[in-house]
């Protein structure tokens, strides 16, 4: 990974390498839908992204290798940011299920709660649950 992974054309500190993981998602299809696109662009735009920057990076992904966040919200916020784009058609394939699943043991998450959380943030997705709230709420059962 580069130092301009981290650091876009107008300065801002973004981790693109969680971008690229949007846009595998969102390629595990073989393609990008319009809304998949939409949601890609509204992510980079967060993470500080310009639009020339997101096709960039739609264009070039690849190869890449995973490399997961540290903290537990930061581990969270990625899969919830992958389930949104999984369920941009309203959809979720068996395939795009083991992608996330597979995601979350990269992730690091326990073993153990693998198929909850899996089952937690695609559903909490689902019914529009706000990311905050989902995240409090997986805590609470991972607590107890």
């Amino acid at each position: 990974m580069s130092f301009s992974d981290f650091i876009t054309d107008s300065g801002k500190r973004v981790r693109k390498d969680h971008f690229r993981h949007l846009v595998q998602i969102a390629e595990i299809d073989g393609k990008i839908t319009e809304v998949e696109l939409e949601i890609l662009h509204k992510e980079g735009r967060k993470f500080g992204l310009t639009d020339p920057e997101i096709d960039q990076i739609i264009d070039k992904e690849k190869d890449f290798h995973y490399v997961p966040p540290y903290s537990l919200q930061d581990k969270f916020d990625e899969l919830y940011n992958i389930a949104l784009v999984i369920l941009a058609d309203d959809e979720v394939s068996e395939r795009e299920r083991l992608i996330l699943r597979r995601y979350a043991i990269s992730a690091g998450f326990e073993d153990k709660i693998i198929d909850m959380l899996v089952v937690h943030v695609l559903e909490g997705v689902q019914n529009g649950a706000d990311e905050e709230e989902l995240f409090n709420s997986f805590r609470k059962k991972i607590r107890g």
